[in-house]
């Protein structure tokens, strides 16, 4: 999700924006309500009074819509990357937690990780939710994977090491969000506190040894 001012934006772009969030937040609270089987997407449509044509314009599914919040974020996180400038040398991984933690200051300060906490309790009791997850993923990381290497000029032969760095922020990424999410109160800023330890802690992973 483009992370430009919504005022800035041309009316018709500033109506788009706001069907969009209107879709997220009535479906993210019908699904809540109702369960996410029981809501079809002829009455998330009347809901929101947008036909299924308009719908689709920007979103895929239910599934879709249902996980826009972190998927936003993964978007922005892509934007993000095509305009990082690292150091010589910077670990690779550096830079992506850099990125990522930059893409979510970006994020809105109110509303978001609201919109976050409901859409991981939705897909903790929706298998189709989880698919879509796994699915968009695989994807982001391919399309991360992609940038980086365009960007940044990876080393020949790195390919394997610079796809476990993606899948290794990624994987700091889900465990920083199960922590946040126990948390009281939990905001866009303690989201970032969390996935700067869970980023800090991936190194040590590597040297923990079995008795």
């Amino acid at each position: 999700m483009d992370s430009t001012d919504p005022d800035r934006l041309p009316l018709r772009e500033r109506k788009k924006l706001r069907t969009r969030q209107a879709l997220v937040d009535t479906a993210l609270d019908l699904f809540t309500e109702r369960g996410f089987d029981g809501v079809t997407l002829d009455a998330l449509c009347d809901a929101v009074d947008v036909s299924k044509r308009t719908f689709f314009r920007t979103f895929t599914s239910k599934e879709d819509v249902a996980m826009a919040p972190t998927q936003d974020l993964w978007a922005a996180f892509l934007e993000e990357l095509e305009r990082a400038e690292p150091a010589v040398g910077q670990p690779l991984f550096d830079v992506l937690r850099d990125t990522l933690l930059a893409a979510l200051a970006g994020m809105p300060a109110q509303g978001w990780a609201g919109r976050v906490l409901l859409s991981r309790r939705l897909a903790a009791v929706t298998p189709s939710m989880n698919a879509h997850g796994l699915a968009f993923c695989d994807r982001t990381s391919r399309a991360v994977l992609a940038a980086a290497d365009r960007r940044f000029a990876l080393p020949a032969g790195s390919g394997l090491r610079a796809r476990l760095a993606i899948d290794l922020l990624v994987a700091a990424f889900h465990q920083a969000l199960e922590t946040w999410a126990e948390e009281p109160g939990p905001t866009r800023d303690s989201l970032a506190s969390a996935l700067r330890a869970a980023c800090a802690a991936a190194p040590g992973a590597l040297t923990v040894t079995a008795r």
